[in-house]
């Protein structure tokens, strides 16, 4: 962050001073919520969770180096009492950004916000000092915490907004306002809050809504609900896409023989080649719309072909490819998983395991609402018709409806599987798998289906991870 005194802070939250004998001392360093990751001279924020205080923790982080404590109530240490942390840490980060002369991106989108994301980081660094979320900090605490890591040197700020319902959008822009908004995608994600798609599309559109006149709304040419935001913005408006009128397109999409996605990218301004690293055809998508938003920045065609060529993946568990001494092949797509997600993780695994077999290791897709059944068992129902080798659905309800999906869309009878937990799906792999086997693995966050590619790795010596 950049250096603000301790008073300066203190005007900017509206909050009041306890134990600080010297307002003119400032903070340098970073901004923190967790006590262990302290630093000399930062701002630790002490939030009140579900597990842990953070007030409980206020002098150990000051004994650590910590110059000042955001807070709700006096700590016995140099701290600024507000009645909201939440609401602080946002009006401080607005503050911050406006003092920057850096370029804010935003992107948001039903699936691919956080791939895309690193893409457009490994782009835009090119041109400059960019920072960016680290996972997936996307809501009204993460996103104010990236933004704070901007200093004078940030010539870029990339961040990822997401939403559970209407409004939340409009607030995260209220917070840091885009000049570059980017919406990928109308999916299934969260539809169980928002009822519907044509709901996540009025959410998402409250990004293009916030650019100025001045500003660039860049859209998904594909997707019908994303191109008709084109209507809700005073910026201007760039589409992407494989669309024939998008500005920034792709032709001849393919895939390499090992499940890589390749294509010719066409700009305003020049065509080139890319072949990425990443694996899975949807990544086109996500590769256009940071080409797009970093031609808009400045970036040739070839610049940005060479770039997304060499591109790899800053966020755990988001497709992360690992290879056993033994030949197995480990997809770890465990941190999130909605229907389109799941779909294109599965197309993935079809494209990479040519010649070789492949396993589904999925479990629930969350905050589906009524969806969840019919969603649950097209995943099912499409892994048999990609030729998925072997299923295995883990969990409790929505897994069963999984394998149910599975079972009826074909003969398969024991290629596919419901297992109760990842335990259980550790133990079926151990005494299944052969070399040369590929294996994804796929749910949403809270099934923590992580632990079945750790548990099946953890004997075996380190082996390669592609695309990082």
């Amino acid at each position: 962050m950049i250096a603000l005194s301790l008073a300066e802070i203190a005007e900017i939250v509206g909050g009041q001073t306890h134990d600080i004998p010297n307002p003119a001392a400032t903070v340098s360093g970073p901004v923190v919520i967790d006590s262990r990751k302290v630093t000399p001279g930062c701002l630790f924020v002490a939030f009140a969770g579900e597990r842990a205080d953070g007030h409980d923790y206020a002098e150990r982080a000051v004994e650590a180096g910590a110059a000042l404590v955001l807070a709700t109530r006096p700590v016995g240490v140099p701290a600024i009492v507000v009645d909201d942390v939440v609401a602080a840490l946002g009006a401080l980060s607005r503050a911050v950004v406006a003092r920057l002369g850096a370029t804010v991106v935003a992107l948001t989108g039903s699936a691919g916000k956080t791939s895309t994301k690193d893409l457009i980081a490994q782009l835009l660094e090119r041109k400059g000092p960019t920072v960016y979320p680290e996972g997936n900090l996307n809501n009204e605490i993460g996103l104010p915490l990236t933004a704070l890591r901007a200093t004078d040197e940030t010539r870029h700020l990339v961040l990822e907004m997401g939403a559970r319902y209407i409004g939340d959008i409009r607030y995260l822009t209220g917070l840091v306002p885009p000049r570059i908004g980017l919406v990928l995608n109308v999916g299934s994600a969260h539809i169980g809050e928002f009822g519907g798609k044509e709901q996540i599309a009025q959410a998402k559109g409250e990004m293009v809504e916030s650019l100025p006149e001045d500003g660039v709304a860049v859209l998904n040419a594909d997707d019908p609900l994303v191109r008709a935001m084109a209507s809700r913005t005073k910026a201007r408006v760039v589409l992407f896409g494989e669309a024939a009128d998008a500005d920034v397109r792709g032709e001849n999409v393919h895939l390499t023989d090992d499940g890589r996605p390749a294509f010719r990218l066409h700009t305003p301004t020049g065509c080139s080649d890319v072949t990425m690293r990443l694996y899975g055809e949807h990544h086109v998508s996500n590769a256009l719309a940071a080409a797009a938003v970093a031609h808009e920045l400045g970036l040739s065609a070839d610049e940005i072909a060479e770039a997304l060529s060499e591109a790899g993946t800053l966020s755990r568990w988001r497709m992360e490819v690992t290879e056993r001494p033994d030949g197995v092949t480990f997809v770890n797509d465990a941190y999130n998983a909605n229907p389109e997600s799941m779909k294109a993780a599965l197309r993935a695994l079809v494209a990479m395991g040519k010649g070789r077999r492949t396993w589904a290791v999925l479990g629930l897709m969350a905050e589906l609402g009524d969806a969840s059944l019919a969603e649950h068992d097209a995943v099912g129902r499409l892994a048999v018709r990609l030729n998925v080798s072997k299923l295995v659905a883990v969990g409790g309800r929505e897994a069963s409806w999984l394998q149910l999906g599975a079972y009826n869309e074909g003969s398969w009878g024991e290629e596919s599987v419901h297992v109760s937990d990842a335990q259980a799906a550790v133990d079926l792999l151990r005494r299944e798998l052969r070399p040369g086997d590929v294996v994804l693995v796929k749910a949403s966050r809270s099934v923590g289906l992580e632990q079945v590619v750790t548990a099946l790795l953890e004997n075996a010596t380190e082996g390669e991870v592609a695309g990082r």
